[in-house]
């Protein structure tokens, strides 16, 4: 359980709140830092809120790192409630901080609508959670759910999904064989790639060449018809 400090006097919450809203991200990093080093309960909801807007990769990270620091009773019950926000990057970071949880209780309340989300970043990241969070016995499961997803998004997208398939270890096996014969050459190159980076994890991410003529020849006669 994480220990809570003396809450911040009123004063001290002004102060701190103001600095994680601070045009220089210097000092929101600090502000997230210093909110994470004495734990305040009151500060819950002002981290998640900034979670939402923040345009630093970094300050992101530190924010993720102060809400962890804070008992899961506190964090988990507003993370949840982000899921769901308009705002791809509150869904996108609330599940990022979900996953450093690593609580597989979490499995259950995470809609799995996540990885299907229409935002990429959004898709990404909860594909990453999915498999952080799945407990055993499940994985065939979100194997199921992740190779509908094949095919999708550019190749940076494509790799991140791989990834989260081939942690999936034997789970994705069978899948991974239909999937390479499908009708559509856009998940079936996706399949064999995913197939050569299970075989070879240090390896590069490529679809090969004649698989993306085929790809870019059925986009050809798409827009033909």
């Amino acid at each position: 359980m994480v220990h809570i400090s003396k809450p911040h006097d009123a004063d001290q919450q002004a102060r701190l709140i103001d600095a994680l809203r601070a045009p220089n991200a210097s000092t929101r990093l600090r502000a997230a830092l210093a909110a994470g080093t004495t734990p305040d309960p009151t500060l819950v909801h002002p981290l998640i809120a900034r979670c939402g807007i923040e345009p630093d990769f970094f300050v992101r990270d530190m924010l993720t790192w102060a809400l962890i620091r804070h008992p899961t009773e506190l964090t988990v019950p507003e993370l949840l409630t982000e899921l769901y926000s308009g705002n791809p990057q509150s869904r996108s970071q609330s599940l990022h901080t979900l996953s450093k949880l690593a609580d597989k209780d979490l499995w259950r309340k995470v809609p799995k609508s996540l990885m299907h989300d229409a935002d990429d970043e959004v898709a990404r990241t909860a594909w990453r959670t999915a498999v952080v969070l799945v407990p055993h016995g499940e994985e065939k499961v979100l194997a199921a759910e992740l190779i509908t997803e094949l095919g999708r998004g550019d190749r940076d997208l494509k790799r991140s999904l791989s990834r989260a398939l081939i942690a999936l270890d034997d789970a994705i096996h069978p899948l991974l064989t239909a999937a390479m014969n499908s009708n559509d050459p856009a998940i079936r190159a996706h399949a064999h790639a995913t197939e050569r980076l299970m075989a070879d994890p240090d390896s590069e991410f490529t679809i090969t060449a004649e698989d993306a003529r085929r790809i870019a020849n059925t986009g050809n006669a798409s827009r033909d018809e």
